[in-house]
């Protein structure tokens, strides 16, 4: 009836010395994943296993913080991931090349898009930022974009949601595994 073009679980980073202050952090180097969000991808992983969470390809944006939660799951299927740069996040303030929220949602949705349109028929994972997956839900509900802050996206959390022709189901958001 409904042909699903692609179905993405979408893993926000574990936590780092930034997430209880909400900081956003330019520097894909810095900070790392903390003691607290090693936990929270541990509890993922456990997730997704303990879930049979199939998936044929892993993504993850370039940030230490990201890539040191996809080696986590990536251990868990096998396989190795890919690092796609346009899943940075949202470059903070209007100046110096800050991004305004249409900016980066339609950024966001533009490589969203991209990894659909390469990946039919596939299920994948992408390990990336809050602020990516909030731009992701509020663009498969058709959220407007001064609208994407509202979404709250947890570290350590998951996200999926299933891609059609014409439109997209939000499946849940927001899980963190006990």
């Amino acid at each position: 009836m409904f042909d699903r073009k692609c179905k993405i679980t979408f893993i926000a980073h574990g936590a780092t010395i930034h997430s209880e202050e909400n900081r956003v952090s330019k520097n894909d180097n810095y900070p790392p994943i903390n003691e607290a969000g090693e936990e929270e991808i541990q509890k993922i992983c456990e997730w997704l296993k303990n879930r049979a969470i199939k998936n044929d390809r892993i993504y993850t944006s370039p940030a230490l913080r990201t890539t040191q939660s996809a080696q986590m799951i990536s251990k868990v299927f096998k396989k190795d991931f890919e690092v796609l740069e346009g899943l940075s996040p949202k470059s903070p303030g209007l100046k110096d090349n800050g991004e305004t929220e249409e900016e980066f949602n339609k950024r966001i949705s533009k490589i969203i898009k991209k990894v659909v349109n390469d990946n039919i028929g596939n299920r994948i994972i992408i390990v990336t930022h809050p602020d990516v997956i909030q731009s992701a839900v509020a663009s498969a509900i058709k959220l407007p974009a001064k609208y994407r802050t509202n979404i709250y996206i947890k570290t350590g959390s998951a996200t999926q949601i299933s891609y059609f022709e014409t439109w997209a189901s939000l499946i849940y958001s927001d899980y963190v595994p006990l």
